[in-house]
């Protein structure tokens, strides 16, 4: 009878262990796919942002670079793209067409010494700057969560309570091959 009651023990132990194991490893992946949101939340939220600057921006050059308007229609239609994003992967490409639109108006503002010279544009142009630069640092936060997440959920044991879960692969924030190239600058 005590032997019975022992090993009656240890299973039970051995079940209460393996449900705490498991418990353990379901609440790691619910954070990690939490914080990939509010990872992508806080650039949306970036992405916004710059979104509501860029018509100032616009308007601010428009005076001077009347002959651009190939660069502002670039802008425009980043800023659209942007609008009718509902998904990360559309929102990512549409802030990927924001970028680059935007080193195109930069770089041609270079041409125009008056505009450069314009106190508003100069602090639109910081504005704007100083969102690429926390959007960067978002990018990476965001970036480190989905590279995490993705780990987990393919490693053992977790893979199987994650396809329990249907925990699917997450994409990383990449950067397009357009924006790696240099933005030609051409001084008239």
């Amino acid at each position: 009878m005590g032997l019975t009651i022992i090993v009656a023990l240890v299973v039970i132990l051995a079940m209460v262990g393996v449900f705490v194991y498991l418990t353990t490893i379901y609440n790691s992946l619910v954070r990690l796919k939490n914080d990939i949101d509010k990872a992508w939340a806080n650039i949306d939220v970036l992405l916004k942002q710059r979104h509501d600057e860029l018509p100032k921006l616009i308007e601010t050059c428009k005076g001077y670079m009347q002959y651009e308007q190939k660069t502002f229609l670039l802008v425009t239609e980043a800023r659209t793209a942007f609008t009718k994003a509902s998904s990360v992967g559309e929102k990512a490409q549409a802030d990927n067409l924001i970028s680059g639109a935007l080193k195109s108006l930069f770089a041609v503002a270079e041409n125009y010494p008056e505009l450069k010279a314009n106190n508003n544009f100069m602090q639109l142009q910081k504005r704007i700057s100083e969102l690429e630069e926390k959007l960067a640092d978002r990018r990476e936060f965001f970036n480190d969560d989905v590279n995490t997440y993705n780990i987990r959920i393919q490693q053992i044991p977790d893979v199987f309570l994650a396809g329990l879960m249907h925990l699917q692969h997450r994409d990383l924030f990449k950067v397009t091959e357009e924006d790696r190239q240099d933005v030609e600058v051409k001084m008239t």
